[in-house]
């Protein structure tokens, strides 16, 4: 008999919900080839350690490094410590550089694809900062990442955000940056609302005008480039960025409200995808990229589209707590045994949202058991105080 569970609604009333058959995405039998798709990871926290939201963080070491082993079965790619993982919102720069070393070491162990964060977090942001100050900062960290074996991806700085004058002074860390790193790197173009610390980036808080920057910067430096990832939630200034990319880079998506119809793509190109949903819709993402490998369009859309209700659900405003709602997810999934969070950010959404999320999860079929998701759910229920 399928699973209920008593849901509270916007209102204060109590709904019964009725779960659902879950999905059979199966996983895939040779590595996926249409596109590269990249899933920003979370961390599961450990329960058990006795810290505030102000300590150091502490990871369940085991449980963090076991989802990425899941990540890498379904063939998906993992972008390690990156805004998914809690960066620059609990996890700081020392768990985050042993957090890539570990993931680095099980990504040969098991041939997965990895590539990692590196960014200037560890740098306060103020605008008293010298650009030869976040110049370091950048270089520290692409020499561990590097130093580890991993790939770079160069996260947006909230120092450079911070002290950067204009247009010229991203041109001139991006190319200092650029000239030093080993191999191609991926740029990350967060946008404000994932983090309210880089509005205006690229020196303008024009986009057409941030845009032309960053492209520039591309142009100059494209053999330094394997591609950039735009976080900007907003599907028609991406597909504009990516025809005027220079032969060779990749645009990655990172709209976690459009990426159906981003990733499929026109005639003129399609995206790549690097995205924080991943995480959440891992075997849906699996078997879409599946679809897409056996040239079936239709069947690569009929599993995604139910995913973006979800999706624009997780990352709805405040968009920067998405990382509750990803989450939660693993939670009700059996991936961890429990909800608690790096920072205490498991309070970061309501009981109502979750709820919510709960519903739009089993609707896209990315609920692998719904009697365990249900179980779960009416532990978090009972702690806001719905018993039944």
């Amino acid at each position: 008999m399928p699973s209920t569970v008593m849901l509270p609604q916007p209102d204060r009333s109590l709904r019964a919900y009725t779960f659902r058959p879950p999905a059979a995405f199966a996983p895939p039998t040779a590595p996926l080839r249409s596109r590269v798709f990249f899933a920003a990871a979370h961390i599961v926290a450990d329960p058990l350690a006795d810290v505030t939201p102000a300590s150091p963080p502490a990871l369940d070491w085991e449980a963090t490094l076991a989802y990425r082993r899941y990540l890498w079965s379904l063939g998906l790619g993992v972008a390690e410590a990156m805004d998914t993982a809690q960066r620059g919102m609990g996890l700081d720069w020392l768990t985050a550089r042993d957090l890539i070393m570990r993931s680095v070491a099980e990504a040969r162990a098991v041939g997965g694809v990895i590539a990692c964060g590196a960014g200037t977090d560890h740098l306060p942001p103020s605008p008293n900062l010298t650009l030869d100050q976040v110049e370091s900062a950048y270089a520290e960290q692409v020499e561990a990442v590097e130093h580890a074996g991993g790939r770079v991806i160069l996260m947006a700085s909230r120092a450079l955000a911070a002290c950067a004058r204009g247009p010229d002074d991203y041109a001139r860390v991006y190319g200092r940056i650029l000239s030093q790193v080993r191999e191609p790197v991926i740029i990350h173009w967060l946008g404000d609302m994932f983090d309210p610390h880089l509005a205006g980036y690229w020196g303008s808080r024009n986009l057409d005008d941030a845009m032309m920057t960053a492209l520039a910067i591309i142009h100059d430096h494209a053999a330094k480039i394997d591609g950039i990832k735009i976080s900007l939630l907003d599907a028609h200034r991406e597909v504009q960025m990516r025809r005027r990319l220079p032969p060779g880079v990749r645009m990655y998506s990172g709209d976690d409200f459009n990426y159906p119809d981003l990733i499929l793509g026109d005639n003129q190109g399609y995206s790549d995808a690097l995205l924080g949903i991943f995480d959440a819709i891992a075997p849906a993402a699996s078997a879409a990229l599946q679809a897409l490998d056996a040239d079936d369009p239709s069947r690569f859309q009929a599993i995604l589209e139910p995913t973006v209700p979800l999706s624009r659900h997780i990352f709805q405003a405040p968009t920067y707590y998405y990382k509750t709602g990803v989450v939660f997810l693993a939670y009700l999934n059996g991936h961890q045994n429990h909800f608690r969070m790096v920072g205490g950010q498991e309070s970061a959404r309501s009981i109502v949202h979750l709820a919510q999320l709960l519903v739009l999860a089993d609707q896209a079929g990315v609920l692998r058991d719904p009697d365990l998701a249900a179980a779960r759910m009416r532990h978090v229920l009972a702690l806001a105080g719905i018993e039944g």
